[in-house]
């Protein structure tokens, strides 16, 4: 061919290559707002089918609609189930092949069910306090649905009366003796969580809980299951005197008839479980059955192992006793003999294939972070969600003896085909004691390397969490380096995936080596990608990464390169507070070593309203007024000590939010003061 020619279609293709990159734009918010967000999905009984919920936002209406869709596990014939202006999620096969889910459409969220051919859904339950969640028996003659109930009142007219005299007396007093008495954000209204067991065919109902007791818990602990021949109830519940002090949730076994419950959880040779026990559930083959549990009582971030009781020797056993991993999720396979795991592991939540026996496990999903999964009736395939840090979830399936997985959902594929991102690179560097550090760099989107760009340091929240490969709706950092910003997220001590010796380092430690490896990570980020502008810094966090604000906001001379601002939302400023106004006091006591008035050395050490003389670093805090985890004091109380001292501060609450942020318009304003905060600092 002419070199004419040839130089021509060079030049073809590389304009070709200009104008398509042209053509794309950074992220916006009207993005975010506008993902769809899966969930839950479910096999059908046959195999032929997979129902999940969508989830999309209406800012006009500052809420999320959600509704089933199905679809086959090739990905063929995808259609929406319900469409209804009420919301419908938490689908659940019925044993013959009906579809049921919950929603609001009569009034309080109930039980619904619909065929999968067609015909209009059918109301399977009238509680009045209505649904929350709900599983069928094996044999589908029996459904097991969460209710709340007063534990004093026989019947559901006694609960209605109660509601109505409440609300129709001019005193709106709320009045209490015990602790619990406001939980994540909202205050208890006296009723307490029950399990209820209805026949199908006559529609009668059970409390097979009964008692002043939450079951499933108020936090932690969760599931219940039916037994294999559909006559007994195995359920999660808290049984000690104070439940705001303790993670003791067990596992109970009722009659689905009622009477009196029988505790599963006895401490036995290999364990006294005392900790966190919860998701219980049978295998196959009715003889053993599962559940998550955690050793150490109080301490909420504990390993969790897989434990199985056989229920015909009473013997109990872990296949990931040797494991140093926690085990988020798991479904038993129907031969009874694998497990699949899902595990928080090197910032990514990976599936495995374990034997149930041995512990023998292989690596079955790896990349990104996978949540939902739903094994197929023949045991072949798993459908999962998966999501990483450019794609929000979608459905696959994978092949279980292969692991040839197939991607069978595309709701958000058009909307990112407009978008230009970054990958989140992942790196390693040694942190206090010459501990290897995890952490992800994102570059800005149409990045150039010649230039110099300012860099926003993530600090994560838990603290015992992690950052991870995943898609984010309140702290997306591909939102963020959209802005034209290095995003930089690192997993110091304390963070999950890494090891329990590693989670375990931050206690009583808030400040000591977690705050030494994010030193040594910001220097070794600045030091190693020449791209970041080290006279260009902020650091941002929640929870307690606002914690974590807080403390470097009185410690800033220790980083080799001082951050310009710093954006704290919902973190803790005053531990003693703190300890008095939280309401999972389980928290605080092991953190700090018990409460502060037996002995307040790490209260005193580790609080940072004892460091205000240092403050210098101009910071945006933000609240909710109805966040019960950390009380909206602490913004209060940061905010009026930086002004008192003369610092640039600005104080942002949501008197209709709590610990997040999740309506679509609040959530709209908060990104907009976010980054119109950033922008005043770190643009030039």
């Amino acid at each position: 061919m002419h070199k004419f020619f040839i130089g021509l279609i060079i030049l073809t293709i590389s304009l070709t290559g200009v104008v398509m990159a042209a053509s794309k734009r950074a992220l916006l918010i009207d993005d975010l707002l506008a993902c769809q967000r899966l969930k839950d999905p479910q096999f059908s009984p046959d195999g032929k089918w997979i129902a999940f919920s969508v989830e999309t936002m209406n800012e006009a209406e500052n809420k999320g609609h959600k509704d089933i869709w199905i679809v086959r596990p090739d990905g063929t014939k995808l259609q929406k189930f319900t469409d209804h202006e009420t919301s419908s999620s938490n689908p659940r096969w019925s044993p013959d092949g009906r579809l049921a889910f919950l929603s609001a459409r009569s009034g309080p969220t109930q039980i619904w069910i619909k065929n999968v051919d067609g015909g209009e859904p059918v109301q399977l339950t009238d509680h009045y306090t209505g649904v929350s969640d709900f599983i069928w028996s094996p044999d589908g003659k029996q459904i097991a649905f969460v209710t709340r109930v007063f534990p004093d009142c026989s019947d559901q007219k006694c609960i209605e009366e109660r509601d109505k005299a409440a609300e129709n007396s001019e005193v709106k007093a709320r009045v209490y003796e015990d602790l619990m008495f406001r939980h994540w954000d909202s205050w208890w209204d006296h009723k307490r969580d029950h399990i209820f067991v209805m026949t199908v065919a006559d529609r009668r109902m059970v409390d097979v809980t009964p008692g002043d007791y939450d079951a499933p818990p108020i936090a932690l602990g969760e599931g219940f299951c039916f037994s294999k021949d559909s006559k007994q109830i195995y359920f999660t519940s808290n049984h000690d005197a104070v439940v705001a002090t303790s993670t003791n949730n067990d596992i109970f076994v009722v009659p689905v008839g009622g009477g009196e419950a029988q505790l599963v959880t006895k401490k036995c040779e290999i364990r006294d479980f005392k900790g966190n026990d919860s998701q219980p559930r049978i295998s196959p083959e009715g003889k053993t059955l599962a559940f998550l549990s955690m050793r150490r009582a109080g301490f909420e971030a504990d390993k969790a192992s897989l434990f199985l009781l056989n229920l015909e020797t009473g013997k109990f056993s872990s296949p990931t006793a040797n494991w140093d991993r926690s085990i988020a999720d798991y479904q038993w396979l129907p031969d009874g003999k694998d497990i699949l795991v899902r595990v928080d592991e090197g910032g990514r939540l990976r599936i495995y294939k374990l034997n149930s026996k041995t512990g023998d496990r292989k690596a079955l999903v790896e990349q990104g972070c996978s949540n939902y999964i739903s094994v197929s009736p023949n045991g072949k395939t798993v459908a999962y969600l998966n999501q990483n840090y450019n794609t929000p979830y979608e459905l696959f399936v994978a092949d279980l003896k292969t692991g040839k997985a197939n991607q069978i959902t595309h709701f958000n594929d058009d909307l990112f085909a407009q978008i230009e991102m970054s990958r989140a690179e992942d790196f390693w560097f040694e942190g206090a004691g010459k501990t290897k550090i995890h952490g992800f760099i994102i570059r800005p989107p149409f990045f150039d390397a010649s230039k110099k760009y300012p860099m926003v340091f993530m600090v994560h929240g838990g603290p015992q969490g992690a950052w991870q490969d995943e898609w984010h709706y309140r702290w997306n950092p591909q939102m963020w380096a959209a802005q034209g910003y290095v995003l930089v997220m690192i997993n110091p001590r304390g963070s999950t995936g890494y090891g329990q010796k590693f989670t375990d380092e931050i206690s009583q430690d808030w400040g000591g080596r977690v705050f030494q490896d994010l030193i040594a990570g910001q220097k070794y980020v600045i030091q190693n990608f020449p791209f970041i502008d080290s006279k260009r810094l902020a650091a941002v966090g929640a929870s307690y990464g606002g914690y974590m604000m807080n403390w470097m906001e009185g410690h800033m001379d220790d980083f080799a390169y001082p951050f310009q601002t710093l954006i704290n939302h919902d973190g803790s400023f005053n531990l003693y507070a703190e300890y008095l106004t939280t309401e999972e006091l389980w928290f605080p006591e092991w953190e700090n070593d018990g409460p502060y008035w037996e002995d307040d050395e790490f209260y005193r050490k580790w609080s940072p309203h004892q460091f205000v003389k240092n403050f210098k670093t101009p910071m945006l805090v933000i609240h909710g007024e109805q966040d019960m985890r950390l009380d909206f004091s602490e913004g209060l109380m940061v905010f009026t000590a930086l002004r008192r001292v003369g610092v640039p501060a600005k104080l942002v609450l949501f008197p209709d939010e709590g610990h997040w942020v999740l309506k679509p318009q609040n959530s709209r304003f908060w990104h907009e003061t976010v980054f119109d905060w950033l922008a005043r600092y770190l643009k030039e």
